[in-house]
C-alpha cells in the first residue's frame, strides 16, 4: 500500500515537471517565432521613444524583436543551470546589459557591437555542447561581456529620450532578460543539465548547434 501510494506521488510529481518544463518550451519557442516573423515582416528595430507608456513597452519588445539578442539571453540561462548558483549567472548578464544601455546613454564607445554579440553567440554555442567542461568564473565573464554588447546596441531606440521614458525602457528590458533568462535555467535544469556527471541530452546539443548557425550567420552580415 505504501508503495503504491509512494509510486503514484513519484509519477505525479514526474508529469508536473513535465508540465512545467512544456510549459517554458511553448513561451521560449513563441518568443523565437516571434522574433523570427518580426525579421521577416521588416519590423523597425530603429524607432522613437516619446513617452514613459512608449518606453517601457518597447524595454519589452526589444529583446524579443532581435534574434541575436533572444539567443544570447536563452543560451546564458540554459548554461547557468549547469551550477547550484547559477541564477547569479544571468544576474550579471541582466545587470551587465543595463550597464551597456548606460554606457550609450553617456555616449561612451564601444566599437564592434554587432560583431562581439555574434562571436557571444557562437560561444554559448560551444559552450553548450560541452558543458562538463564549464567554469563558473569564465562563464560570468562571458555572459557579463555579452549584456554589455547587447545593452550597447539595444541602446540605440532611447538616444535623446527623456528620463522617465529611458527609465521605464530599462525596467521594461530588464523584466524581459529576467523572464526568459530564468525560463530557460529552468527548461536545462528540468533536461537534467545540472547533472554535470550526466550526458548531455541530443537537444541541448542541437541547441548549441543552432546557436553556433545563428552567430556564424550574423558574424557574417556584420564583416560584410
Amino acid at each position: 500500500m505504501f508503495k503504491t501510494k509512494l509510486s503514484e506521488s513519484r509519477t505525479s510529481g514526474e508529469l508536473n515537471t513535465s508540465k512545467f518544463m512544456d510549459r517554458h518550451v511553448g513561451a521560449i519557442a513563441a518568443l523565437i517565432l516571434i522574433s523570427l516573423l518580426s525579421s521577416l515582416s521588416g519590423t523597425p528595430f530603429d524607432h522613437t521613444i516619446s513617452n514613459g507608456w512608449e518606453g517601457f513597452l518597447w524595454g519589452l519588445a526589444d529583446p524579443v524583436i532581435s534574434l541575436n539578442c533572444l539567443v544570447g539571453i536563452v543560451a546564458i540561462g540554459l548554461l547557468s543551470s549547469v551550477f547550484i548558483r547559477g541564477a547569479a549567472i544571468a544576474g550579471c548578464f541582466v545587470v551587465a546589459t543595463v550597464l551597456g544601455i548606460v554606457i550609450h546613454i553617456f555616449q561612451l564607445d564601444l566599437p564592434g557591437t554587432e560583431i562581439a554579440i555574434a562571436i557571444s553567440t557562437i560561444v554559448f554555442g560551444t559552450m553548450l555542447m560541452m558543458p562538463n567542461q564549464l567554469n563558473f568564473l569564465v562563464l560570468a565573464l562571458v555572459g557579463i561581456s555579452a549584456g554589455l554588447f547587447q545593452g550597447y546596441a539595444n541602446a540605440e531606440s532611447i538616444i535623446g529620450a527623456g528620463m522617465i521614458s529611458v527609465a521605464a525602457y530599462i525596467l521594461g528590458i530588464t523584466l524581459t532578460l529576467f523572464a526568459v533568462a530564468i525560463s530557460a535555467r529552468e527548461i536545462g535544469v528540468a533536461m537534467g543539465m545540472g547533472e554535470i556527471n550526466r550526458t548531455l541530452p541530443w537537444k541541448m546539443s542541437l541547441a548549441g548547434f543552432a546557436l553556433c548557425a545563428i552567430g556564424i550567420v550574423f558574424l557574417s552580415n556584420s564583416l560584410i
